[in-house]
């Protein structure tokens, strides 16, 4: 970690801190915020978490939510906050236009940011820095910053829940982006007192009725098999999101579906929101689907789960990503992941 003793420096009296992670918060942001706000608070730290916007409400049986501060409907409080912290630490994404407004006020502040991430191409925003691409997920740097900063104190088990939920998010239920550190590290938590199918029940098996009818929509109505590119497509319009009053989080794991397909490669789910499309992408083998949407749709990700976004309407955007896959991928290219996959 770059500057970590001067960060260990800072950290050795008590501090007012803020935690901050991305618009739209995932298993891995919500985790990794508060396993970090448990372990700095155990530390007589006074410590603040605040996304951009809310978080599915399946994760909302972790312990700290209660106290997360949605800067969207919080302007003013967070504001306040971040004139007198000592520190912020930024987890889960790599440049501060990832917080949007939250971001501009922190960048006004001059207040020092510690960055904890796993996405490429960080931007030099921060004083201290823990970036690592190959990392399956922010709660697993999250992990190593905790053990670097205190080897002897056992795992708190409220810590130990909050990051492998997002550790099993963030790898698709340890489908993708894992390691032999990865399980070794979940191994740990286990030892912790983490019960992993309670985790598991909580996370993906306590969706309301509406969910599982969202889904066999999208299977049925949504979805678009393309043999030549080896891909399937998902979409919702505008639509869809009255009819099924879908709220944030509903939709989440719905791409993966595709890939259960032995012919499917690819896998995008494209979601036409208020003001933006969005691409959310994911593949099996050496597709890297991150280099797509850091390429053309302002995204990023890993090479196997990616996301990015669209100004230019659904139907475009859906047109303009086959284009992109039938100039990259189209023919040979499947070779070689049909011996790897």
């Amino acid at each position: 970690m770059k500057n970590f003793t001067q960060l260990q420096e800072l950290l050795s009296t008590p501090k007012d801190i803020l935690i901050t992670s991305h618009r739209n918060p995932d298993g891995d942001a919500v985790g990794s915020s508060l396993a970090l706000m448990h372990f700095l608070k155990a530390n007589f730290h006074t410590v603040y978490v605040s996304f951009p916007s809310a978080f599915p409400d399946n994760f909302a049986w972790m312990e700290g939510t209660e106290d997360v501060l949605i800067y969207d409907v919080k302007v003013k409080k967070v504001n306040k906050i971040i004139d007198n912290v000592d520190l912020v630490f930024a987890l889960d994404y790599n440049g501060l236009d990832r917080i949007d407004k939250l971001g501009d006020y922190i960048a006004k502040s001059n207040v020092p940011v510690a960055m904890i991430d796993h996405h490429l191409h960080p931007k030099d925003f921060s004083q201290f820095t823990l970036s690592d691409p190959s990392a399956s997920s922010t709660c697993e740097l999250v992990f190593d910053f905790i053990r670097k900063m205190d080897k002897k104190t056992p795992l708190d088990i409220k810590i130990g829940e909050c990051l492998y939920t997002g550790i099993l998010t963030d790898t698709g239920s340890f489908s993708y982006s894992v390691s032999p550190k990865l399980f070794k590290i979940s191994a740990k938590l286990l030892e912790a007192g983490v019960d992993a199918n309670k985790i598991q029940m909580l996370v993906f098996n306590s969706l309301p009725e509406k969910n599982l009818k969202l889904l066999g929509y999208c299977l049925n109505k949504r979805m678009e098999l393309i043999p030549e590119l080896k891909t399937g497509i998902i979409t919702l319009t505008k639509k869809d999101y009255e009819d099924f009053d879908i709220q944030r989080g509903d939709t989440e794991g719905i791409v993966n579906y595709l890939l259960m397909l032995k012919e499917v490669h690819i896998a995008a789910f494209v979601t036409e929101q208020p003001k933006i499309v969005k691409l959310s992408l994911r593949s099996k083998g050496d597709f890297a689907v991150n280099e797509i949407v850091s390429a053309h749709f302002k995204g990023g990700g890993h090479k196997n789960a990616a996301g990015g976004a669209s100004y230019s309407g659904l139907k475009s955007t859906v047109n303009k990503l086959k284009k992109i896959l039938t100039e990259n991928f189209a023919g040979t290219s499947f070779k070689s992941i049909e011996k790897k996959a």
